[in-house]
């Protein structure tokens, strides 16, 4: 099979990875691609994967059998459409179904419709309405969100009300905003494959959102650790309560589709399952924690998605764990600083040639060459470390995250220890 992946992030690194290994690959590309994604696939680097034209014309002239489409700009300019329309083979979300995350309102009313738990909200279209509704919810803590796609971290957490206002006072010049109640809890992410017919779970991970675990920004995400194992009870009240009122709910409202589901959630102290947001795709930093721990055979699985029989196939999983760490630039989230010159890195760390070293997927880098490389935005690089449990799994990749360094790359220094440690309960 000719394979065609979309992206050039760290993300989309570690699904081209995971495709490389496939027997049934005979030739992958992936547009535009990274200096790391070079070693094992070939690189389209003047594709803009948001183009649908322009993907179709690569996928003409590279014979291509498939294409994988794992991260959102693709899906937001309607590239899954445009290539299904023509006979190519796509798996990702058409645009009849981004409605249940490019706005958030629909997404909250169908799971009122299937019972689905999700946090209390209210949608503002003016800043007055708010005003006087924070006003009479004085000290409550609440969460503030775009109602549109939009990074992770244009959203605000906190109790105080003058924040919130201010806050969302810039968000409302661009549309409506959702103010929800916060939700105490493990958050978890969830990421499904998903068919006409059914769904694969893939391992469940834990995300680290924050700049820091006391008073940090929200960001794209700093980190994450896989598996979570939250016990038998919550997993089951995760697929009772969240996955499959969910995929019954976009069958019967002809959402279904082929390709990435992923919820966040968050699971309260009495193991309840709330649903925090629905993401038509992978996660990043999820991805590159879970897909160094699954043994199945990519190919084999959009074949089976392909057949609308993903439902039958039984996951197959390392009884490793991993923590991924990224390393990102100074001034991230708000403003990254950019242009920054990369020390020189081992081509062999570069390109996962140890298998007792982290594995590194190449994010917000531009350059060829190991040693002539400089960042492009605000996540350079995830470091994944891999163990016997998470806090093997941690002490492997802090051993070797000041291998890659860069002026002003920070990181967090915590990913994974909540879960082995005795300590003060942490935002993640």
């Amino acid at each position: 099979m000719r394979v065609l992946i979309l992206g050039s992030g760290a993300k989309d690194h570690a699904i081209a990875w995971w495709f490389a290994k496939s027997d049934l690959i005979t030739d992958l590309y992936i547009a535009p691609g990274n200096v790391a994604t070079s070693k094992f696939a070939t690189n389209l680097p003047h594709i803009n994967p948001a183009d649908p034209i322009q993907v179709y014309r690569a996928c003409v002239t590279f014979r291509i059998d498939h294409v994988f489409i794992g991260t959102e700009a693709p899906l937001l300019t309607g590239v899954v459409d445009y290539l299904n329309q023509r006979g190519i083979d796509t798996f990702g979300t058409p645009t009849r179904a981004l409605k249940m995350e490019s706005d958030r309102a629909f997404a909250r009313a169908f799971t009122d419709r299937h019972n689905i738990p999700t946090p209390r909200r209210n949608l503002f279209s003016n800043y007055e309405d708010l005003e006087k509704f924070l006003s009479r919810n004085e000290g409550m803590r609440y969460v503030i969100k775009s109602n549109t796609v939009a990074p992770s971290r244009v959203m605000l957490d906190s109790k105080d009300t003058a924040a919130l206002l201010a806050f969302a006072k810039e968000l409302l010049k661009k549309g409506p905003i959702l103010l929800e109640e916060h939700i105490k809890g493990l958050s978890i992410t969830c990421t499904l494959l998903v068919d006409n017919r059914g769904y694969m779970m893939l391992p469940l991970t834990s995300d680290y959102m924050f700049t820091s675990d006391k008073d940090g920004l929200p960001t794209g995400g700093m980190g994450a650790i896989c598996p979570i194992k939250p016990g038998e009870a919550i997993v089951e009240n995760i697929k009772s309560f969240v996955v499959e009122p969910t995929i019954y709910g976009m069958k019967v409202e002809d959402l279904s589709y082929k390709g990435v589901l992923t919820i966040s959630i968050k699971v309260t102290n009495d193991d309840m399952p709330f649903v925090v947001d629905y993401h038509m795709r992978f996660n990043d930093p999820a991805s590159q924690a879970f897909v160094p721990l699954v043994k199945n055979d990519a190919v084999k699985l959009i074949n089976a998605m392909k057949e609308d029989r993903i439902s039958e196939q039984v996951l197959e999983v390392s009884n490793e764990s991993t923590v991924a760490v990224v390393i990102a630039s100074e001034g991230y989230p708000m403003n990254p600083v950019t242009n920054r010159r990369i020390e020189p890195v081992n081509p062999l760390v570069l390109h996962n040639a140890f298998d007792t070293l982290p594995l590194v997927f190449t994010g917000a880098v531009l350059g060829e060459e190991s040693d002539a490389l400089k960042t492009s935005g605000g996540r350079n690089f995830t470091l994944v470390g891999r163990g016997i449990n998470i806090k093997a799994a941690n002490e492997n990749v802090y051993r070797y995250i000041d291998k890659i360094s860069f002026p002003g790359s920070w990181y967090r220094n915590d990913i994974g220890t909540k879960f082995f440690a005795n300590s003060e309960e942490i935002s993640i």
